[in-house]
């Protein structure tokens, strides 16, 4: 790296929130046409460093170059004027408008009253998005797209914008497989070109597969930065965490008992008349783990919203939902909890939690009925301030006061452990329904919550879990069944599942042929 061509160059950079110091003396040196990956845990700083060279915040000290010239960002304008982009892990588009539209917006270079050159810019959408493989339909509004979709016009407007340096924050969290693997190409062929490129991520797989260069944060500073061809994903965790880490989670196989969860014959056909769910059966037993794999957007949004009776009215459902013998179709989701159901459902910035209030107060929502947090008609504060410390420490939520700290100050990881630690804290569960429960959330996190389903479903839970990741589903679930457009298409055994690697590249390949 000593003898390529630095584009970005930061000396000495920190930034502080308060009394949290986000970033500590950084230094990073990102050469010219390369793909370089920044790495770490969750709040080690990398969507502060960033934000930093995206001149969203201003360093409190330290130096930043950009082809060898120094400079200074007060707003991204500045960033971009400087021939740098960046693609948010969540994505910054107004749904209602098209495409080109949300491409042009805040580079129009037009007057107040001046009328908008859509038609030509429409064309240089088109011609972007033929160019680069990026398919997607310049007139098209942005609410009809899919995630991939959204993400890809994304990347056009920075291209739009002629950048030469793009940053992707996460770009893989919400993506499915094939569209990783789609996105992937568009990143190599832009370093064919001599962009450069700059991915914030905490997959390791994904690293060493794209990049050639990877920086390692940890506690706001660098740990060190090293060839992708020179490192392995157990050195990179070992630099993220300090320690060793199981890469995949020790899962003796479980004693399954009776029945908890029965879905027979599920339909849902929503207010629009589109059908969703065609006649979808499964169970789910005591003490076992039933993943469920499939591309997102063949039902398994609408079989969530179902099961936790969180769907639209004016759909119409058949079939039925049945708890432990007593039938929740149709139910609220307060009665169903009352029954013993936690449930982490896949945004928790719409469904789990409110970003405004402490991170003890969200650490309490929908647990405040129980009676520990109660004294006479108001809660007992000290109560809640004991657990609310106990489960940070328990599941390494990483805030410096959970009564005063408000939880959008915690980076997207720690937000995703306050869900997952209040859900599995809860008493008396039954049914523990996961959806993407360790999307956003690092390796060395990913191996804790893990170990804490298996935990639950040792202790008698039972355990639905819809995934993207199917080294997750394979690693934690007793059987899996394929979701396809609505239904279920077929469900592994356990012999099958726990067939070893052979069995693995079968099942990969079944999910493929059914789903692709």
């Amino acid at each position: 790296m000593e003898n390529m061509r630095a584009v970005l160059q930061l000396s000495g950079v920190s930034k502080k929130f308060g009394d949290i110091e986000a970033n500590r003396d950084v230094s990073l040196s990102v050469a010219k046409g390369t793909i370089h990956a920044v790495v770490g845990e969750n709040g080690a700083g990398k969507s502060t460093l960033a934000a930093i060279i995206y001149g969203m915040h201003r360093p409190d000290c330290g130096t930043m170059t950009v082809n060898g010239v120094p400079v200074q960002f007060d707003s991204p304008r500045d960033a971009i004027a400087a021939g740098i982009g960046m693609v948010h892990q969540h994505f910054m588009l107004v749904h209602p408008m098209t495409v080109t539209e949300n491409i042009m917006l805040g580079c129009e270079q037009k007057g107040l009253f001046a009328r908008l050159p859509l038609k030509a810019a429409s064309e240089h959408v088109r011609r972007l998005s033929r160019q680069y493989g990026m398919e997607v339909e310049a007139d098209a509004r942005v609410e009809t797209l899919s995630v991939g979709e959204e993400q890809r016009v994304e990347i056009l407007k920075v291209l739009y914008r002629k950048a030469s340096i793009l940053i992707l924050d996460e770009p893989t969290a919400v993506l499915t497989p094939q569209e990783t693997v789609r996105l992937f190409g568009v990143l190599r062929s832009l370093r064919k070109e001599g962009k450069t490129i700059l991915i914030i991520t905490h997959k390791l797989d994904e690293v060493l597969d794209l990049a050639e260069f990877v920086t390692v944060m940890k506690k706001g500073g660098i740990s060190g930065t090293v060839s992708c061809s020179q490192t392995s994903k157990q050195e990179l965790a070992r630099m993220m965490v300090g320690r060793d880490v199981l890469l995949r989670v020790e899962n003796p196989p479980p004693s399954a008992g009776k029945t908890v969860l029965s879905v027979e014959n599920l339909g849902y056909r929503n207010a629009k008349g589109l059908l969703k769910l065609d006649g979808t059966s499964f169970s789910v037993r005591s003490g076992e783990i039933f993943g469920i794999a499939g591309v997102e957007g063949n039902g398994q949004s609408e079989l969530l919203s179902l099961l936790w009776g969180m769907h639209d009215r004016k759909g119409a459902v058949s079939g039925k939902i049945v708890l432990d013998g007593i039938d929740i179709t149709g139910m609220t989701p307060a009665s169903i909890c009352a029954l013993g159901v936690s449930h982490i459902p896949e945004d928790r910035l719409k469904h789990a939690v409110v970003a405004s209030h402490s991170v003890s107060e969200n650490l309490l929502f929908g647990r405040h009925r129980e009676p520990r947090f109660h004294r006479g008609p108001g809660f007992d504060r000290q109560a809640v301030a004991d657990y609310a410390r106990n489960l940070a420490g328990r599941y390494d939520i990483r805030c410096s006061d959970p009564e005063r700290q408000p939880l959008r100050s915690l980076s997207g990881g720690n937000q995703q452990k306050v869900v997952v630690g209040r859900e599995l804290d809860r008493p008396g569960m039954k049914l523990l329904i996961l959806a993407q429960p360790t999307r956003g959330v690092d390796i060395g996190a990913i191996e804790f919550i893990h170990k804490s389903i298996i935990e639950a479903r040792d202790n008698g839970a039972a355990i639905l879990l819809v995934s993207s990741e199917l080294d997750e589903l394979i690693a934690l679930s007793s059987r899996i069944g394929c979701l396809y457009k609505g239904s279920m298409r077929r469900i592994f055994t356990e012999t099958e599942v726990s067939g070893g690697r052979t069995e693995e590249l079968l099942f990969k390949q079944e999910i493929g042929l059914h789903i692709t």
